[in-house]
């Protein structure tokens, strides 16, 4: 195995960990709750196999799941936003998505951030409808979505910012 392979294998792991023991506590005002675990969706290699990462993403929601005991909904977000990434890929890095280019410390903030946001923002859009899953609180499933959104946005940013390689 090669360094990017163990990359992963430990960034999965730390991230799994963030989120049981930290961010599963954190319930703001009953709607904020971040989700940094995506990152490893998001950070992912582009160049890699799409099966993989489909894989990859349904067993990190699985471990979600399996701690938090919520019946397979982070598994049916996180393969939801994996199967959508390389639309996602295409609209915000356009060219550079085309020839698998793409270094996520290297690339504009504009193209990160809306490539964070819009996975985030789907991620937690289908999370939210599958916990809720009832047609007549469609507001709440908005309002939990677009808090919880901004801040797992914002942490992901963060984390990205702090974590990148400086060259």
């Amino acid at each position: 195995m090669n360094n990017t392979a163990y990359s992963n294998i430990a960034r999965f792991i730390v991230l799994v960990l963030v989120q049981v023991l930290i961010c599963n506590h954190i319930n703001f005002l009953g709607y904020i709750n971040p989700y940094p675990y995506i990152l490893f969706i998001l950070l992912f290699p582009v160049k890699n196999n799409r099966l993989l990462i489909i894989f990859l993403s349904f067993l990190i929601g699985l471990a979600i799941d399996l701690f938090q005991d919520s019946g397979g909904i982070h598994a049916a977000a996180s393969v939801f936003i994996a199967y959508a990434r390389p639309l996602i890929l295409k609209f915000s890095f356009g060219m550079m998505y085309e020839h698998q280019t793409i270094k996520f410390d290297n690339v504009e903030f504009g193209s990160k951030f809306t490539y964070i946001s819009i996975l985030t923002l789907l991620h937690q859009f289908v999370l939210f409808s599958l916990e809720i899953f009832n047609a007549s609180k469609v507001i709440l499933v908005l309002q939990k979505t677009l808090f919880s959104s901004i801040f797992t946005i914002l942490l992901c940013i963060l984390a990205t910012i702090i974590f990148s390689r400086k060259k």
